[in-house]
């Protein structure tokens, strides 16, 4: 296979492109934190003149709290498809500090990983987009695509501006596909294009009973105790066959068929590697699925938190005046929160003890997505992935939620797709953040191979 001369450029200019990433991973923008809000903003800087210097149109535009950087190539002319890049430069907290190997800002390289914070989510993942365009820009002297790359500061926060700028400067923002790169590849050299994502509805129940913490042993046997009442309601959301148990949940829910799931079943995933790595004695979950398949198209109910009663040190034998659960739904296709809320509701109203009263407050939400499993766009991803793999990609589902995916379709009318490169166990949100430093050159190769095949005429959106 002949090397392109976007290929040669990357390969020749590889130790200057790790020397750029290792300055951007140096600046602590932690959007959650405001003492780090100068830090956010040096990093919105940063990434729009490095934009700037490779021949990208760059600008800081304002939200409310953390500045998006939009920057635009448009010189491939109106009858060229239009690719919008989608990614984040702000990062997570990185405590417990105590637990990194190395300072979380000071990128290290060991055993062929990039250790740092936002290494892999997603400053890493987002500069290759970045790193592609030059490779092209410099080899060429044009991209074979209208690109335009749209970064914000705020998606470790929930992205509570984006959806509202994204509205507001739809027009601008108009394209044929937008590409993500925040997530995993299924295996070491084995490239993933992302298919579904789960959806998301959180909720606290709050079960109230007497007007305040009861001696046990005085009133206990004639007063409810909450605990007991919230234990009871929380052991009616799933039969004994791991199926959650309230009415009218799975309406919605779609059927990916045959073909999908025989799929997912291919995979090399091995249960038993899995039991292990996660520490548990045996599996479980919905009967009559596998373990890939309840984690990335089967609805879930957990319960994330617990809280009742006294839980310090030694006794105290108390009759809690109220207790407390928050319980997260993971929704697939066509599921929706505000529908899941209703049918809890109505749930809880039928099972809870009268001598209660119950509060159900909605935390957060999120909407799931099903993506292309085939035709013009996965064609496209897989020659350009499997241009830098050596091989063609599987397809993969997410277990967790990226809700603002579902919302660029919604409001752009355009398909996302959904490649990253980091790796399983990459420690993302976690101390030792790491990056898979031969997936910095492949990456970036993928990437551009990807901008080459949408510009060839071969995709249709």
């Amino acid at each position: 296979m002949d090397v392109t001369p976007a290929e040669q450029f990357t390969a020749a200019n590889l130790d200057r492109f790790l020397a750029e990433l290792f300055d951007f991973l140096r600046i602590p923008s932690i959007s959650a934190k405001s003492e780090h809000n100068g830090d956010t903003r040096h990093a919105a800087g940063w990434l729009r003149d490095r934009m700037r210097d490779i021949g990208l149109e760059s600008e800081i535009l304002e939200t409310p709290r953390h500045p998006v950087v939009l920057g635009e190539w448009r010189g491939a002319g109106a009858d060229a498809p239009t690719v919008l890049v989608y990614g984040h430069y702000d990062v997570q907290p990185a405590e417990p500090l105590e637990l990194w190997t190395a300072p979380a800002f000071e990128p290290d390289v060991r055993d062929g990983r990039i250790y740092a914070r936002g290494s892999a989510d997603d400053k890493g993942q987002l500069f290759l987009h970045v790193k592609a365009a030059e490779s092209l820009l410099a080899a060429d002297g044009r991209l074979p695509v209208n690109l335009i790359v749209l970064a914000e500061g705020e998606e470790e926060i929930g992205s509570p501006n984006l959806i509202p700028f994204v509205e507001a400067h739809a027009e601008r923002l108009a394209c044929d596909v937008v590409v993500i790169s925040d997530s995993a590849m299924f295996a070491p050299g084995l490239p993933s294009v992302l298919f579904s994502l789960r959806g998301l509805a959180y909720f606290e129940i709050t079960v109230h009973g007497p007007a305040s913490d009861l001696h046990s042993g005085s009133y206990g046997g004639g007063v409810v105790n909450p605990a007991m009442a919230l234990a009871r309601i929380l052991g009616t959301l799933h039969d004994d066959s791991g199926r959650i148990a309230i009415p009218g949940f799975y309406d919605d829910v779609v059927d990916w068929g045959d073909e999908t799931r025989a799929e997912i079943r291919a995979l090399p995933f091995d249960d038993e590697e899995f039991r292990e790595g996660v520490g548990v004695a045996a599996l479980s979950g919905e009967a009559g699925y596998s373990t890939l398949e309840r984690l990335w198209i089967r609805p879930t109910c957990e319960v994330n938190g617990l809280l009742s009663g006294y839980t310090g040190e030694g006794a105290k034998t108390v009759l809690p005046a109220h207790s407390m659960a928050k319980v997260s739904f993971r929704l697939v296709p066509d599921q929706d929160p505000a529908r899941v809320a209703e049918l809890l509701r109505a749930h809880i109203a039928r099972v809870a003890p009268p001598e209660t009263r119950v509060e159900i407050e909605e935390l957060h939400g999120g909407m799931p997505w099903r993506g292309q499993v085939s035709g013009g766009l996965i064609d496209a991803a897989s020659r350009a992935l499997a241009r830098s793999f050596g091989r063609r990609p599987v397809l993969t589902g997410e277990g967790g939620s990226i809700p603002i995916v579902g919302e660029f379709e919604r409001i752009l009318e355009a398909p996302v797709l959904l490649l990253g490169f980091a790796l399983p166990g990459a420690n993302m949100h976690a101390p030792d953040e790491w990056f898979p430093l031969e997936n910095f050159d492949k990456g970036i190769v993928a990437l551009a191979a990807l901008l080459e095949e949408l510009g060839s005429g071969a995709f249709a959106a």
